[in-house]
């Protein structure tokens, strides 16, 4: 039987998949080889308005049985997660959610945000249907996209796509052929994607219970006000869990390895990693 949050994560995938075409390749490349890709945890972006926040976008996920889980905080970003699990079910996807902490940033980004909130429909403000929403204040502006980036490619990246999953995750626990990230990562290279390198290929290692890697993220065309330009979208990442003392994979995340994914997003333009 498909429970509530099957629901949930079925659509967001629609949603993710029809985004990020390079995202639906990898898939596909994955179950060509026999594989059966289970995900590991989906990620939203945010920011710290009381209308759009971690505990606003979390509420379909803790309607649908899950809790809060782990904080985590990432300074030099300006940002503060939280993630959630499906109470008695390990094997479920986890979810990330991260808020910008605006506060920190300049009058324009802060200006810009609360003008962009204040678009939001009354009727998905607040609703479940706020993390299935995207972009609903209008067409976005280049020039503010531009500005936003200079002080955060994470205000960038919403101001454009707004509320959607930002990544799925492939579980590499679940893989049969791919045993490792390292043999993931090759796969990846050999089908022509780009890793996200910052801070190494891998991030974290078997001691941390965590190593984690991810593609850069696929790049779109995007209209704008000013006319069409090519940017990032969403990307795809890997996980490997490692057992902790109690015999039980680890189920958390590492601050300094999630901060080095967020960058998967960053701009680049094509045949360029940087």
């Amino acid at each position: 039987m498909v429970s509530h949050a099957d629901e949930i994560f079925d659509r967001l995938w629609q949603d993710y998949t029809g985004q990020n075409p390079d995202a639906r390749r990898l898939y596909d490349l994955f179950v060509a080889e026999g594989e059966q890709v289970l995900n590991d945890h989906i990620a939203f972006r945010t920011f710290d308005d009381p209308r759009v926040g971690i505990d606003v976008l979390s509420r379909p996920f803790t309607g649908a049985g899950y809790s809060e889980k782990g904080s985590y905080r990432f300074p030099d970003k300006h940002l503060f997660a939280k993630h959630f699990e499906l109470d008695g079910d390990p094997t479920a996807p986890r979810v990330f959610i991260s808020q910008l902490i605006t506060e920190e940033f300049s009058g324009f980004l802060k200006t810009t945000v609360g003008d962009i909130i204040d678009q939001i429909p009354p009727d998905i403000l607040g609703s479940p249907e706020l993390i299935h929403s995207g972009r609903s204040w209008g067409i976005p502006s280049f020039e503010a996209y531009e500005r936003l980036r200079k002080e955060s490619e994470y205000a960038a990246w919403v101001y454009v796509y707004g509320f959607r999953a930002n990544h799925f995750t492939v579980s590499i626990n679940s893989l049969k052929k791919f045993g490792t990230i390292r043999k993931v990562n090759q796969f990846l290279k050999d089908n022509g994607f780009m890793l996200n390198d910052s801070g190494g290929e891998v991030k974290g290692s078997p001691e941390e219970l965590l190593e984690q890697s991810s593609i850069r993220a696929g790049i779109i065309p995007m209209e704008f006000a000013e006319g069409t330009f090519e940017i990032p979208s969403c990307y795809y990442e890997f996980a490997m869990r490692y057992p902790a003392r109690d015999g039980k994979l680890y189920s958390g995340f590492i601050a300094k390895s999630a901060d080095r994914i967020f960058e998967s997003t960053d701009f680049y333009r094509k045949g360029k990693s940087s």
